[in-house]
This record gives C-alpha cells, sequence and structure tokens, in this order.
C-alpha cells in the first residue's frame, strides 16, 4: 500500500472583494445535473452568519434545494479567535463531518477535548452534543458536511471519529500504480455510516478512465492542483477551491492536469434504500 506524502497543500478562501476593473466572465454553471462553483465567487458578499457562532463567517456551497442538493449541506467556516460555538447544530437529526484546512480548532465531546489540525477529520454522531472553539491567535477555516441520519433497525449510529489525513495511507485504485487512489476515514464495510466523506488524489496525467454513472450523490471540494472534469456531456477546467456538485447519475470523469496532484474532497450518501414516496427518507 502507498504511503501518504510528507506534505499537503488544502486550499482555503479568503473573501474580500474583485476590483471593478474585472471581467465578469467566469466559470460558474448551474445546470439541472451539476454546477460548478469557482473559488472566485466566494467573495465578502456571499458571507453567512449563524446563530450561537460567535467571530464567525461561512461560505455554502450547498443546500437541500429543488434542483440541487438534495441529501446534504456543505459550508466552509471561518472562526475568528476566541470564536466558536457552545451549540453549533440546531438540528438534532444532523451528522456532521468537520475537515480543517487551515489553522486549528478544538472540538469538546463527552467532556474530551479533540485538536484538529490542517488535514484534521471529524465525524460527529447526529445529538452528540459536540462544541467547537479556535483557542489560536489565528484564523481557523474547515468545511462543515452536514446530513439527516437515516437510522436502521438493528443498527447503532456510527460511533465518532478524531482522525487526521496525514494519518491515513491513501488506497490505490486496481490497476492504476497509484496514479489514482482514495484516502477513507471510515470502513466501506461498517454499514452504519450513511454518507462518506473522502479524499480523492489523482496523480498527474491520472484519470478516471470511464464516465461514472451512479446512485450517489457528489459534492467535491478541490483542495489541490487542477483538471478538466466531464459532467454530463460538458467538459469544464476546475482548479484549487472550486466546489462541484453532482447530481445522482450525472456521468462523471476526470483528466489531471499537473504539474502537481489534483485533490478533492467528496461526498457520497452511501448504504441506504431508495426512497419509494415523496417527502421521504431513502
Amino acid at each position: 500500500m502507498s504511503q501518504p506524502p510528507k506534505t499537503r497543500s488544502y486550499y482555503a478562501p479568503k473573501g474580500g472583494l474583485p476590483p471593478q476593473t474585472q471581467l465578469l466572465t467566469d466559470r460558474a454553471v448551474f445546470t439541472e445535473s451539476y454546477a460548478v462553483i469557482p473559488k472566485g465567487t466566494m467573495s465578502d458578499i456571499v458571507t453567512s452568519f449563524l446563530p450561537h457562532w460567535e467571530k464567525t463567517r461561512l461560505w455554502v456551497l450547498a443546500r437541500p434545494l429543488s434542483g440541487f442538493a438534495e441529501t446534504f449541506s456543505q459550508y466552509i467556516m471561518e472562526v475568528q479567535p476566541g470564536g466558536g460555538s457552545q451549540h453549533p447544530e440546531s438540528d438534532e437529526e444532523a451528522e456532521g463531518v468537520l475537515f480543517v484546512v487551515e489553522g486549528e480548532v478544538s472540538v469538546t465531546l463527552d467532556g474530551a477535548a479533540h485538536r484538529l489540525t490542517p488535514g484534521g477529520y471529524a465525524y460527529l454522531p447526529a445529538g452528540s452534543g459536540w462544541t467547537l472553539r479556535n483557542e489560536t491567535q489565528g484564523a481557523a477555516r474547515f468545511h462543515w458536511v452536514r446530513k439527516a441520519y437515516e437510522p436502521v433497525p438493528g443498527l447503532d449510529k456510527p460511533d465518532p471519529l478524531f482522525l487526521n489525513e496525514n494519518d491515513i495511507a491513501p488506497s490505490p485504485m486496481p490497476d492504476t500504480e497509484g496514479a489514482w487512489a482514495t484516502t477513507r476515514f471510515v470502513d466501506p464495510n461498517d454499514l452504519r455510516h450513511d454518507m462518506h466523506v473522502t479524499i480523492v488524489t489523482l496523480q498527474p496525467g491520472g484519470v478516471i478512465p470511464f464516465a461514472e454513472t451512479h446512485v450517489m450523490e457528489h459534492g467535491l471540494y478541490v483542495l489541490e492542483g487542477k483538471a478538466v472534469y466531464h459532467l454530463n456531456q460538458d467538459w469544464v477546467e476546475v482548479e484549487a477551491g472550486d466546489f462541484m456538485w453532482l447530481r445522482a447519475f450525472c456521468p462523471q470523469a476526470c483528466y489531471a492536469g499537473g504539474p502537481g496532484p489534483f485533490r478533492y474532497l467528496l461526498y457520497k450518501d452511501v448504504n441506504r434504500h431508495a426512497a419509494l414516496k415523496p417527502g421521504a427518507r431513502r
């Protein structure tokens, strides 16, 4: 099994506003089967705020919406020194994944504090009552992926997890000689989990060599590098800081452009029946 590299790169937005001289033409695309939200759209004027969060703003990348994301929401949180929340999650049915791209946060669960630095991952079960604080002198930025947990009779809720990408060796895809690999934080055979958040890495020249069409909805945030991505019938260029949403069954493929690795944070819903009644969970 290949070993993780010694250094990682994680893109984090800083906000600001473009100059009045900038052209309006950009790569933003919103269709019925996919969306591309380029990093340049994440300016100061599109930030949001949440109740019970102090010294914090966020960029909303995805939310449940007709014709858009159906199973999840995804935020990029920016927490200033001394900021955070004693009541971060208002929905008792919402599970969450945090992934830190810059700075450091302390997440407390069941009386134990867990320090998350860049590459840090936390899985927080629904109703777990966690809290978060930035106790450093610099801003912290992290992804927060939320999903309504779908319980199954006979299966317990998943346990909390506090991990770091740098401690996990990526799993190469078969017959790719390591050109395409996935870093997994959760055992794929653990059916308690109804969502996976992983990191996909393609080395320069690496490809997803066929048009994937599958039932999972996807959210992809580019952490590093650039690529040409095939979405439905279109080829689009993407780079670090861009976000893509893919509807279930949207054809997708990829060429990694180099000169360095192309890496993205990937959300997908897994391990549950398809809902057969309108408005019901899957």
